[in-house]
């Protein structure tokens, strides 16, 4: 085997290694030494003592919030990423479409996106204050209203504001992601199904979605990840008050890390929060794959 054989050879690996050491570094070897956390005692100070087996895992299973919160977090990750990946959609076939100020629209879209969620979050907390939000304002100058609503009623009403938010923010990601595949799709397939007498709703079903699955698949999983993973927005508007009614997992393992100082129980949330990401991720790209299969 000559040199250049060689070096044909092993060099793809080469221009992976930096990303291969990078990854191991600040990827996998933090998420060893949090697995080895979520089996040891750790004091409230942080020192870390004998290996205890399950406890921490039992501790955060059997404490009275633990399935409110794993409830929260279901509602939070099926309302944004469900009801932003279907909105994203709708607005990416718009501006698939020609019309004047496309380039003007597609800017303004991505601004919610492109903002801090600290930002975002805490302009939304102002909107919908009773006292003096703009929401309120807003719709008293303009009639609707007699008196002002408090948008805050309940905790229940909070937490729907709070999905809202992330919607709105999650919106601009899928509208890019879905709005780079159907401009990926020629103009041929639309052309031949105009031929054999298709409308709108058929090219829909059985040439845009079909075409447009690879780029869903990826916006929806990484929007699962980001969207469960999400911390700014419920920290920001209600910091899962009352009593982690409004929590999700992230800022109620936060809450027991550096409020409560249990931080073993808290290891032991973000352990499992981890492995739910991987089963959820891993199903959706399974059958995505079976579907693009058949």
């Amino acid at each position: 085997m000559n040199t250049i054989s060689v070096r044909r050879k092993w060099e793809p690996y080469l221009w992976l290694l930096p990303s291969v050491l990078l990854m191991t570094v600040f990827v996998i070897f933090p998420i060893l030494i949090v697995f080895k956390l979520s089996f040891s005692e750790i004091s409230k100070a942080g020192v870390v003592g004998r290996f205890i087996g399950l406890e921490n895992f039992r501790a955060a299973i059997a404490d009275r919030a633990f399935a409110g919160v794993m409830l929260n977090t279901l509602y939070w990750v099926v309302s944004v990423v469900g009801i932003s990946t279907l909105i994203g959609f709708i607005v990416a076939m718009t501006l698939n479409t020609r019309f004047r100020g496309r380039k003007i629209a597609r800017s303004i879209v991505i601004f919610p996106w492109a903002t801090s969620l600290v930002i975002q979050a805490s302009i939304w907390n102002y909107i919908i204050n009773f006292e003096y939000g703009n929401l309120n304002n807003v719709l008293l100058n303009l009639g609707f209203l007699k008196d002002a609503i408090n948008w805050r009623a309940s905790y229940q009403i909070e937490f729907i504001w709070e999905c809202g938010v992330g919607i709105f923010v999650t919106v601009p990601f899928v509208t890019f992601c879905v709005l780079a595949g159907l401009q990926s799709i020629d103009d041929a397939y639309y052309e031949a199904a105009t031929v054999d007498g298709a409308g709108f709703w058929k090219k829909l079903t059985l040439v845009t979605l079909p075409l447009v699955r690879p780029s869903l698949t990826v916006s929806t999983v990484l929007n699962i990840i980001y969207v469960f993973n999400s911390f700014p927005i419920i920290y920001t508007i209600t910091k899962g008050a009352p009593a982690n009614r409004t929590d999700t997992m992230v800022t109620y393992l936060y809450m027991l890390a550096f409020y409560d100082q249990r931080k073993g129980p808290a290891t032991a949330l973000s352990v499992i929060g981890f492995v739910l990401l991987c089963v959820v991720a891993g199903l959706y790209m399974m059958i995505s794959m079976r579907k693009d299969e058949i």
